[in-house]
């Protein structure tokens, strides 16, 4: 997994009692908010009072006709992630940065993050941030398909095991009354 995001305060930022936010905002303009929340925080002043703001995003390898890319996938669409002291010119300026709805929080009082959830989603993915692409694989185990390319042309079979990380999947096939496991990738089948 990988992160989109700005550090914006300075080095000491948890010694000014930074606490992690979310923030719920319009879908499919994370980035752009994000931006304008940045670029705000500086014009007014208030950069020493943020640290991170963070979009949590896993890299995903798609195939479009034939072609293998690697996509940014948003974990958690219409959120962004803050780390800031939170006062009344802090909260003031990002509840009035547009395209933000509001902090999540019960009865209007933003409520921040608890340590096991920020390890959740955040120090799961600094750990994992080397990690390469997954391959985004549209079938399941056990799923029926037909093998549309290889020496294994239009045999039928299931679908036995899924390896998303190389792309890779293993169809049982019938040769000869026995079913045989074939280790494929998974654009040489389709569904049948």
């Amino acid at each position: 997994m990988s992160q989109e995001q700005n550090a914006v305060g300075g080095a000491d930022a948890d010694s000014q009692g930074m606490l992690w936010y979310v923030l719920k905002v319009q879908s499919n303009r994370e980035r752009s908010i994000r931006d304008s929340l940045v670029r705000r925080l500086r014009q007014e002043g208030l950069d020493e009072f943020f640290g991170e703001i963070v979009i949590p995003t896993e890299k995903v390898v798609e195939t479009k006709g034939g072609k293998k890319r690697v996509v940014e996938h948003k974990l958690y669409p219409g959120y962004l992630m803050v780390h800031m002291v939170l006062n009344d010119d802090t909260w003031y300026l990002v509840r009035t940065t547009g395209g933000v709805g509001d902090f999540t929080g019960a009865a209007g009082k933003p409520i921040p993050m608890r340590e096991d959830e920020i390890q959740r989603m955040l120090g799961v993915e600094q750990s994992r941030k080397e990690e390469p692409a997954k391959v985004k694989v549209d079938f399941e185990t056990g799923d029926m398909v037909k093998i549309k390319d290889g020496p294994f042309d239009t045999f039928q079979g299931t679908i036995h095991a899924i390896d998303e990380a190389n792309g890779k999947i293993t169809v049982l096939i019938e040769i000869f009354g026995r079913s045989t496991p074939v280790d494929l990738e998974y654009w040489q089948v389709e569904r049948s």
